[in-house]
């Protein structure tokens, strides 16, 4: 079961208390750029894969740090045949091989490297839109740049259920994210994606937002 849609969540401070709010669709658009933040440990690189898995056609990533699993992606949904995984490691040349898969594929993740240049980002939106290519990206630390994104999703809290007291089985992670931007219609929603080990993850609608300091990694 692909990820679908998610509700606004009770607390979401910028959404007026009486305004009715559509759900949020989280998937990567033809033309769009999605922004996924947040570090290590949060559970991104799994959503990315499996928002990748929900589409048809060819796929393309762009691993920076070496981390990234093929089997991983392939219990993601994602066929072997469907999947180009490209290594650049160098910063210097991450913006160029970046746009390459952008004038090929339909949908790119590419991993953003340490301190990006702005322009390089812009440029990259504005190819994405020009191609009417799907771009997410994942900057491996920091944030991104106003104006790239058509839609950010940033970890908020990540909670691990089935452990008590260092013993037991996980049994699930829950992850927190923060939607903004005009993807999410100009209003701060939070949704939630409930991973318990399968190959799909699903977003649980209606949840009251989590506290600040939970987040992990």
């Amino acid at each position: 079961m692909p990820l679908e849609r998610a509700s606004l969540l009770a607390g979401a401070s910028s959404a007026p208390r009486d305004q009715v709010v559509a759900p949020l669709a989280i998937a990567p658009e033809p033309g769009r750029v999605l922004g996924l933040i947040g570090g290590p440990g949060t559970g991104l690189t799994r959503l990315a894969l499996s928002l990748l898995g929900a589409s048809p056609g060819m796929v393309a990533v762009v691993d920076v740090r070496g981390w990234l699993c093929p089997v991983a992606a392939w219990e993601a949904g994602i066929a072997p045949e469907r999947l180009v995984v490209v290594r650049c490691p160098e910063r210097r040349e991450w913006s160029q091989v970046t746009a390459s898969l952008i004038e090929g594929f339909p949908l790119v993740y590419a991993e953003v490297p340490a301190h990006p240049a702005d322009a390089d980002l812009r440029r990259l939106g504005a190819l994405a839109r020009a191609r009417n290519s799907a771009l997410v990206l994942r900057p491996v630390s920091g944030d991104l740049p106003p104006g790239v994104l058509h839609l950010r999703l940033e970890a908020e809290a990540v909670t691990w259920e089935g452990v008590d007291r260092g013993h037991g089985s996980l049994l699930r992670r829950r992850l927190i994210l923060r939607a903004s931007g005009k993807g999410a219609r100009g209003i701060e929603q939070f949704v939630e994606v409930e991973d318990d080990g399968s190959h799909a993850l699903r977003v649980v609608p209606r949840l009251a937002a989590a506290p600040a300091g939970l987040a992990t990694g």
